[in-house]
C-alpha cells in the first residue's frame, strides 16, 4: 500500500471501433490522475482488434498512462501496448498467468483480476504479477467482501492492488481499505455528465477520503 492517494485505473467499454470513442477517451484521460488504461475489445470486433488498439494506445501513452489489453500477450506485443490484464482464475488456470509473465516481463506489465478469494490472490502475487485487481468490471459483488480482501491484501503484501468501483459512492471505502488504484469502468462512460466530470469527481474523492492507518 502506498502512502500517496490512490490513482485511477480506467476500463473501457467493449469497443467495436476507435474513431467515435477517441474524443471521450481523451476527455477522461485529461480530467484526472489516470495511471492505467485497460482497452477491452468486443467479440464481434476481434478481427479489427489490432487497428482499434493501435489507434487508442497512443492517446494513453502520450499522457504517461500505461495501456493494457485483456489476456492476449501476442496482440499486446504486436500492437505496442504496455502489457496485459489476465482474468483467468489463477487457482484453476495458473498456467495462463505463468505463460503471460514469461512472455511479457520484464519489459511489459502483467496484471491479474478475477480474484474472488484469498487463495487466488496469493497465487497471483507469488507468481510475480505486477498488480492484483479485486472486483470485476461487469459484475458487482458484495461490497463488504470486496473491501475485506483489499484491506487484507494492502496490510500484508507489497504488490499493488486495484479496487473496482461500480459507483462513485464506492470510492471512499476503497481508499480507506487501502487500494493503491481505483478502477472505473461503466460509470465513466454511462454518466450523462460525460467522462471528464466523472473522473474529476472520482479524483476529488480519492484525495479527500481518509486512508488506512499504517
Amino acid at each position: 500500500m502506498s502512502d500517496a492517494a490512490p490513482r485511477l485505473y480506467l476500463i473501457t467499454p467493449l469497443l467495436d471501433e476507435a474513431e467515435a470513442f477517441a474524443p471521450r477517451l481523451k476527455a477522461a484521460l485529461d480530467a484526472g490522475d489516470v495511471a492505467c488504461l485497460l482497452l477491452r475489445i468486443a467479440d464481434q470486433a476481434r478481427g479489427d482488434a489490432k487497428t482499434i488498439i493501435r489507434a487508442l494506445t497512443p492517446l494513453a501513452q502520450q499522457r504517461g498512462v500505461a495501456c493494457l489489453i485483456e489476456d492476449d500477450t501476442q496482440l499486446a506485443a504486436r500492437a505496442d501496448t504496455d502489457g496485459v490484464h489476465i482474468e483467468a482464475d489463477p487457482e484453476t488456470h495458473k498456467d495462463v498467468l505463468d505463460a503471460a509473465i514469461a512472455a511479457m516481463q520484464p519489459r511489459r506489465i502483467v496484471g491479474v483480476g478475477g480474484l474472488m478469494n484469498r487463495d487466488a490472490a496469493m497465487i497471483a502475487g507469488e507468481s510475480g504479477a505486477d498488480y492484483l485487481m479485486f472486483g470485476l468490471p461487469d459484475v458487482e459483488e458484495k461490497q463488504e467482501d470486496l473491501l475485506e480482501r483489499i484491506a487484507w491484501w494492502a496490510e500484508i503484501f507489497q504488490v499493488p492492488c486495484v479496487g473496482q468501483a461500480h459507483r462513485l459512492e464506492d470510492v471512499p471505502a476503497l481508499v480507506q481499505a487501502g487500494a493503491d488504484f481505483i478502477a472505473l469502468g461503466r460509470i465513466v462512460w454511462e454518466d450523462p455528465r460525460g467522462p471528464a466530470a466523472v473522473i474529476a469527481e472520482a479524483m476529488e474523492k480519492c484525495t479527500s477520503s481518509p486512508m488506512p492507518a499504517r
